[in-house]
């Protein structure tokens, strides 16, 4: 079955947004964000190929050099599906984007 590449994404001004929030308020979106993350990897867990994680500050190599990047990408996972769009569709209800302040899942296929 095809693999693809899933990356959870969060504009930067979404996340100081959320981490200006008063720290109360953000304990009770992780108090219902990290359940219903915990629920969604059971319930797809069959697709599932490697749980991936979230990810932290970019370091860009580039024929110039190696410095700091910047990117929408906070973290990944690898799953299988029949095509591209059942794989997006395992997405649709995660609550990286229903919870959590993340703007989006791109999903890739992965080549051989």
């Amino acid at each position: 079955m095809p693999r693809f590449l899933a990356v959870y994404t969060m504009k930067r001004s979404d996340l100081t947004r959320f981490r200006a929030m008063p720290k109360q308020e953000q304990d009770r979106i992780d108090a219902l964000g990290v359940p219903a993350w915990k629920a969604w990897e059971q319930r797809n867990a069959e697709s599932i190929v490697d749980g991936g994680g979230m990810v932290g500050a970019t370091t860009r190599a580039t024929v110039d050099g190696i410095a700091a990047g910047v990117n929408d990408v906070c973290g990944y996972v690898v799953v299988e599906a029949e095509d591209a769009e059942a794989a997006a569709r395992l997405f649709l209800d995660h609550p990286h984007i229903t919870i959590f302040p993340g703007d989006g899942v791109d999903v890739m296929p992965l080549l051989t």
